[in-house]
């Protein structure tokens, strides 16, 4: 019959070839899936970086706000300066990644260390507890408070190690170097080895390569006497900590004028839309304002302290002076 009619060969062929890009017009294009929550520790497992993006995925788990499971992943290097890099410059604008932070990398940021960068170059979200630094020691250890070590510190200097999570200028070289002064040592006499984060510093103590860290509270909740390797002298808060650290007297109880705050939180790229921004924003304003969270905060071995917006910027701008007197102090400068 198609050879009678070649037209209607024609236009069977026309319908075949066209039929397939028909269809496709009409079909509801498939939508890109939202990726995962992301939260970037600036270091190897096992610190505070670490710690902060675990409290907030069991917080987020727990408060069901129908996000999909938050996702850790590290990327560490400089302390923090890689993913502040990484963030800044190659992953601007992504609405789902969260980078922790503590007040070690504002210090990070006010001495140079995270190179160009200044703390305008990212969008702080939010605050989600404090810590505080301390004076640890191997649970083997000769010395049994502050006072102690200082003397050992004063009579040899070059026989106490201090364990560092970051180099010279960092958070917790800052804090030995606070301690060596108590003691009438110079900084540049100290003794010290630099870790990447807090987990390796932990290691190298537990294992006896060094004698001394001076770390945060929150590392070393669940490491402690009497099934624990480690013994706290002291902590740098203004008055003794609740929970664990209860019977652990402050560095000012026993002489020592040190008080070390620490803020842990989180912060997102500059590119990151206002609306993502903010929703994020509230989200944790929300999370932070429930009972649950306080419990949860309090397991993960940090302490009061939630802020958002203004207030948090307000208070980074702060911290951020603090930090240049003491770059001024110890000749740490750009």
């Amino acid at each position: 019959m198609l050879k009678a009619f070649p037209w209607m060969a024609a236009l069977v062929l026309a319908i075949l070839v066209l039929a397939p890009g028909a269809r496709a017009q009409t079909q509801t294009p498939t939508p890109t899936p939202t990726p995962a929550p992301e939260c970037i520790a600036p270091a190897k497992p096992g610190g505070g970086f670490d710690l902060t993006c675990k409290l907030a995925r069991a917080a987020f788990g727990q408060a069901g706000m129908g996000l999909a499971p938050l996702h850790i992943s590290y990327m560490p290097g400089g302390v923090g300066a890689i993913a502040f890099d990484t963030i800044t410059a190659r992953r601007p604008a992504e609405e789902q990644t969260l980078v922790a932070f503590s007040s070690g990398s504002l210090l990070n940021l006010v001495h140079g260390r995270f190179g160009r960068h200044s703390l305008r170059d990212v969008r702080w979200l939010a605050a989600i507890g404090a810590d505080y630094g301390i004076v640890l020691v191997s649970s083997q250890s000769p010395w049994k408070t502050l006072p102690e070590l200082l003397a050992a510190l004063k009579d040899n200097p070059a026989r106490v190690t201090f364990a560092a999570g970051g180099t010279i200028g960092s958070q917790d070289w800052v804090k030995s170097a606070l301690v060596a002064a108590a003691a009438g040592v110079d900084h540049k006499a100290m003794r010290f080895v630099a870790f990447e984060g807090g987990g390796e510093a932990t290691a190298a103590l537990k294992a006896g390569h060094v004698q001394v860290y001076a770390g945060d509270a929150s590392e070393v909740a669940d490491k402690l006497p009497p099934k624990g390797p480690f013994r706290v002298l002291a902590v740098m808060s203004e008055k003794r900590l609740p929970g664990l650290l209860a019977q652990v007297p402050t560095a000012r109880e026993q002489g020592v004028d040190i008080v070390w705050p620490s803020v842990r939180g989180f912060y997102m790229g500059p590119k990151v839309p206002d609306a993502a921004f903010q929703a994020w924003s509230q989200r944790f304003e929300q999370l932070m304002a429930s009972a649950a969270f306080e419990k949860l905060r309090a397991e993960h071995g940090l302490f009061p302290l939630a802020m958002t917006g203004p207030a948090l910027q307000a208070y980074l701008d702060e911290q951020s002076r603090r930090f240049a007197d003491i770059a001024e102090r110890f000749g740490l400068h750009r």
